[in-house]
């Protein structure tokens, strides 16, 4: 079981016992400085007796000011690459530092400054990628380790975890936990085919496509509900984790503006509504006749400022993810001459259509929440025709 001193925060040169991927792990400050040191030890009595007498040694060395700011005289054999004295039949022998245990202490480092859907999603990932399915999992392995991620996964997602996994040695170097980061600039040399983020793969409906797909839903028996969350995304062009988060209290009374300033994301205890949007903290969007007549047909009479107006059709937070699986595919499945593409082009189709009836590029990146660099590069050029004149 944990020390009492692992559930509060440790005064000066007082050495926390904690555990981090089923192991024990030490952790304290010294001269500002946050440092993380696993055992390598499971939590056993025994173990944690041997972990209590290493934090003691780390603390009396603290107070006499013998303390190793490398770290060289704690570590276990699982973090330091320990050489055996040779003999004539020998070489020496290492032991490579682990890449488990790093990421682990370094995601636990990371914690409180990560947001929700980054633990559920990137770090849940990462920790899947080493704990599963990578073949070799010890820093000594880097250049094998790049190379099957480079054979086995997308090069989006290859560069992703090389990223994530070079960020966590550099923080393991600054600990004082390895001495060089082999993964260094490794994700540099990954390149990401043009078009292949979400942003910038627009392939925006039709104004005809899009007043079918919303006719569409309104005559759906099962899906009608979800027909004025199809409308006001069409509308508003902003993205359906912001439209999700939506609650009355952010639509002014006289339906005169919306203030988008929050958005629903999976996190690692499922769906959580967070604060902030994907490029900035919050934006106004002017509400014109037909979103007016939209929204005021959804409002119940009485209604709280938290209520959500969106929710699913138990009251919760609707699962974009789960919906667009489930009623965006079926119902466009029905839609002769209709091809299907993701609910997020109803954000394209918004910007694309604004663009073509002659609305300003920096006005339409105010209302999306995108910079005018990004319209210029990713719409303009699809949002008008180009015609070859006779000569």
């Amino acid at each position: 079981m944990p020390s009492e001193s692992s559930s509060r925060k440790s005064s000066k040169g007082t050495v926390q016992i904690k555990i981090s991927n089923e192991r024990l792990q030490l952790v304290f400050r010294y001269a500002g400085q946050r440092y993380y040191l696993s055992t390598g030890f499971s939590d056993t009595v025994a173990n944690r007796k041997l972990a209590e007498m290493k934090a003691r040694q780390i603390e009396l060395d603290i107070l006499s000011e013998n303390f190793d700011q490398t770290l060289g005289k704690y570590k276990p054999e699982s973090l330091i690459a320990k050489v055996k004295a040779p003999t004539p039949r020998e070489q020496p022998t290492e032991v490579a530092a682990s890449l488990i245990e790093l990421w682990e202490s370094y995601i636990d480092f990371k914690r409180s400054s990560l947001s929700p859907s980054t633990l559920a999603k990137d770090v849940k990932r990462v920790r899947i990628c080493i704990n599963v399915h990578l073949p070799f999992k010890t820093l000594d392995k880097a250049v094998a380790i790049r190379d099957w991620l480079i054979a086995n996964k997308t090069p989006n997602s290859c560069k992703r975890i090389l990223t994530q996994i070079s960020a966590c040695c550099d923080w393991a170097v600054k600990s004082g936990l390895i001495e060089e980061n082999p993964f260094e600039d490794m994700a540099t040399d990954i390149k990401i085919p043009k078009g292949s983020k979400e942003d910038a793969d627009i392939n925006a409906f039709t104004q005809e496509e899009r007043d079918r797909i919303i006719q569409a839903f309104k005559d759906s028996s099962y899906y009608k509900y979800y027909a004025p969350l199809i409308e006001f995304l069409f509308m508003t062009g902003c993205r359906p984790s912001e439209a999700a988060g939506l609650e009355w209290r952010h639509i002014a009374n006289d339906f005169g503006f919306i203030r988008f300033e929050q958005a629903v994301v999976v996190s690692e205890s499922g769906l959580t509504c967070k604060k902030g949007l994907k490029t900035q903290k919050k934006r106004i969007f002017p509400i014109n006749t037909r979103l007016a007549i939209l929204l005021k047909s959804i409002k119940p009479v009485a209604v709280c400022d938290d209520a959500k107006v969106f929710p699913s059709k138990e009251g919760r937070w609707i699962d974009v993810h789960n919906f667009t699986n489930r009623g965006w595919k079926a119902t466009l499945s029905k839609l002769d001459g209709i091809e299907y593409r993701k609910l997020y082009q109803t954000r394209h189709t918004f910007i694309t259509l604004a663009l073509k009836n002659g609305m300003d590029v920096k006005d339409v990146a105010t209302l999306v929440g995108n910079s005018p660099e990004i319209i210029y590069r990713h719409y303009v050029g699809q949002s008008r025709e180009i015609v070859v004149p006779d000569f």
